[in-house]
């Protein structure tokens, strides 16, 4: 058991390393992105959600086709890949560069290898599922998929798409200053009180 978490952590430093060379280029944007995202100053959410907003009423407003739209967001990410490694060193300045910073950067990229690890496991899950309890898993993905289906013929696309974004963005920032736990542990409590009066009844 002791080999087998010792082994986890050594893949796990391994995976995290050369996700950090990979990403070695971003490091000073993704530090900006990072306290952004986790609300170090409190109108930086406001700000997100204002930057959201512009840039979904500009899609509203040019309304581009499918392809418009995809190649216009490929092209965008061809040129943030070409011009920000070439640029962050001279805005940011390298030479700026501290062992809390970097130690930040480590920490976000463990983040986002164990994210990655969590998705690959739920997929995993699933398709150990298929192969255990094919009907189960039938009945449960085709469920979700027909909720999903009705959800999207309810609500307009771009708002649903708006909303999705939106939350994903505040989502480290709900989760670091707590409110995620907060209403999460309301919502147990509330379970737990509906659960207890429902004994007593059976009772």
């Amino acid at each position: 058991m002791v080999e087998g978490d010792n082994k986890s952590a050594n893949m796990l430093a391994q995976e995290t390393a050369q996700l950090e060379e990979q990403l070695q280029a971003w490091g000073e944007v993704i530090l900006v992105g990072d306290r952004v995202l986790r609300w170090e100053k409190p109108w930086f959410p406001a700000a997100l959600m204002g930057a959201t907003s512009v840039l979904f009423l500009l899609i509203y407003y040019l309304d581009p086709s499918v392809l418009t739209g995809l190649s216009s967001t490929v092209m965008l990410l061809c040129l943030a890949d070409y011009l920000v490694p070439t640029l962050a060193p001279r805005v940011f300045g390298s030479n700026k560069w501290t062992t809390e910073q970097q130690q930040r950067f480590h920490e976000i990229c463990g983040n986002l290898v164990k994210t990655q690890r969590r998705v690959l496991g739920w997929w995993r899950r699933l398709c150990a599922l298929k192969e255990d309890k094919p009907k189960m898993y039938f009945a449960s993905v085709i469920s979700s998929l027909l909720a999903v289906a009705w959800i999207g013929q309810q609500v307009h696309n771009l708002f649903l798409t708006y909303v999705i974004v939106s939350f994903l963005l505040l989502l480290p920032g709900l989760n670091q200053h707590g409110v995620l736990s907060k209403y999460a542990c309301m919502a147990k409590r509330e379970i737990n009180k509906l659960l207890k009066h429902k004994e007593k009844k059976n009772e």
